[in-house]
């Protein structure tokens, strides 16, 4: 498709994007920037969209995809880290000591349930909490992907069951 053709057929759709835009973002202004920011990545990609293609469609994934990782990268920057030194508390007196018995006798109880799983769930559930991949689990254990994914989901079900009381 020429270049011409293609920019002729984005700006015929872009009046199909500004509702979808604003129901997004509930704001007019962000609305606009994320229409502009979707024109610019569709001409960046036009090698990308195959002729015949529903552009709209298009379209609307690239704008729902600007707009989710945008929202991501917003709840990221909105994390806070307290990085205050805490030197007040060098001089501080006070010695606070951990309850080790009730925390030992939580251990023992977590320990006990998943040593009472059922072996099928229980040895992909310790491979993966000792830090394997799924996928090198289903190569240890010679079993497919996805029944390892579902046995250590199934294995966590029924811990949570069995560990209400924590």
């Amino acid at each position: 498709m020429a270049t011409i053709d293609f920019n002729q057929l984005l700006l015929r759709n872009t009046e199909f994007l500004k509702p979808f835009a604003v129901t997004l973002t509930r704001d007019n202004e962000v609305a606009k920037d994320l229409l502009q920011e979707t024109m610019f990545r569709a001409l960046a990609n036009k090698e990308k969209y195959n002729v015949g293609t529903n552009i709209k469609a298009w379209l609307y994934t690239i704008m729902r995809n600007i707009f989710i990782n945008n929202y991501r990268r917003k709840a990221k920057q909105n994390t806070i880290f307290d990085a205050t030194p805490n030197e007040f508390l060098l001089n501080y007196n006070q010695v606070t000591t951990a309850n080790a018995a009730e925390s030992g006798l939580r251990l023992k109880d977590i320990q006990k349930a998943i040593h009472g799983l059922p072996e099928i769930f229980r040895n992909p559930f310790m491979l993966y909490f000792d830090g394997y991949k799924y996928h090198e689990i289903a190569d240890l254990l010679t079993e497919p992907l996805g029944t390892i994914k579902s046995r250590i989901h199934f294995a966590r079900k029924l811990l949570k069951e069995q560990l209400t009381q924590f």
